[in-house]
């Protein structure tokens, strides 16, 4: 599988301040998420994608050339930034039109594509209203919208879930998803973990600049897996579920939530684990009503990893 974009030991540093550092990594079609908290280098490195920063150091490419002053390269690329300036008065149809002309769209063209754009993005009973009468989620949804309309093989959205409310956001899940299904490339930053598995089981994770860790969800959790996993189990029997699990290999911890609720499970060998709790799951003397793990998670991987 080709790489959409590739970087060799890309660094960047903005005086004294290091925003990237020693970057190295592969990106293929599908959706990838971007994972990091506020200035782990998200939006420098997706800067740099789109060749508005020159890179201090290494290098970086973009469907194999360099995204810097390269408007073979940039016309492939749609971007959503996080940010946004609109015009006063400007609807959000004119908005979309309007860049769809300055990107060089005959007039029929570009109003064909922004009104599907909009539609896309559920904001036509909007489009033809004020900017300034959108909420921050309409407005989210309408810079969208002109990301789309290129046509672009590869998309940056950078912390698109900023403002939407629960359909809306409901609603860019299933399209970012769809983009990936579509075979486009998108990269998709956010510092929200829940965010990133609601699209993707495909992660980067930036910390201070430097790359985390790489790989499926499942692939990551697989790193940590000499750390104990936290295992709640809510039942009515819990004092009776400890004494069952006591025995068990792998078990180093049991605490109780409180007398008629549950426990929590402290293993080193969940697996064993899971399949004892399934098996008395079955079994009404402890009515298991719920099995969860709190460690099998983006945010459990991302606390452990940092801490090494």
């Amino acid at each position: 599988m080709s790489h959409v974009i590739e970087t060799r030991e890309l660094s960047k540093w903005f005086g004294e301040v290091m925003a990237l550092n020693n970057l190295s990594l592969e990106i293929t079609t599908g959706v990838t998420g971007l994972l990091g908290p506020n200035g782990a280098g998200k939006s420098t490195f997706i800067k740099l994608a789109l060749g508005l920063y020159e890179p201090g150091k290494g290098v970086i490419r973009v469907f194999g050339e360099s995204p810097r002053h390269n408007l073979g390269v940039l016309r492939r690329i749609g971007f959503c930034p996080e940010s946004d300036h609109f015009f006063d008065n400007m609807t959000g149809y004119e908005f979309v039109y309007w860049l769809n002309r300055i990107w060089g769209l005959p007039g029929k063209v570009a109003r064909q594509r922004a009104e599907t754009a909009c539609e896309r993005v559920h904001m036509q009973d909007w489009m033809h209203k004020p900017i300034t009468q959108y909420s921050k989620g309409m407005r989210q949804r309408i810079k969208i919208a002109q990301t789309l309309c290129s046509g672009p093989e590869l998309i940056f959205l950078d912390e698109p879930m900023n403002g939407l409310d629960p359909q809306g956001r409901e609603e860019m899940f299933a399209l970012i998803r769809e983009l990936g299904e579509a075979g486009l490339t998108v990269l998709f930053s956010s510092h929200i973990l829940y965010e990133i598995e609601r699209v993707t089981s495909n992660v980067l994770l930036l910390h201070q600049g430097a790359l985390l860790a790489q790989g499926r969800v499942r692939e990551i959790r697989n790193l940590i897996d000499d750390h104990p996993h936290s295992i709640t189990v809510h039942c009515d029997q819990p004092r009776r579920l400890a004494r069952d699990l006591a025995e068990l290999p792998g078990i180093m911890a049991l605490e109780f939530i409180d007398e008629a609720s549950g426990l929590c499970i402290r293993t080193s060998d969940p697996n064993a684990c899971y399949n004892t709790l399934n098996r008395l799951a079955l079994e009404e003397a402890h009515s298991i009503r719920q099995i969860t793990c709190a460690d099998d998670n983006l945010q459990s991987v991302f606390e452990y990893l940092v801490r090494q």
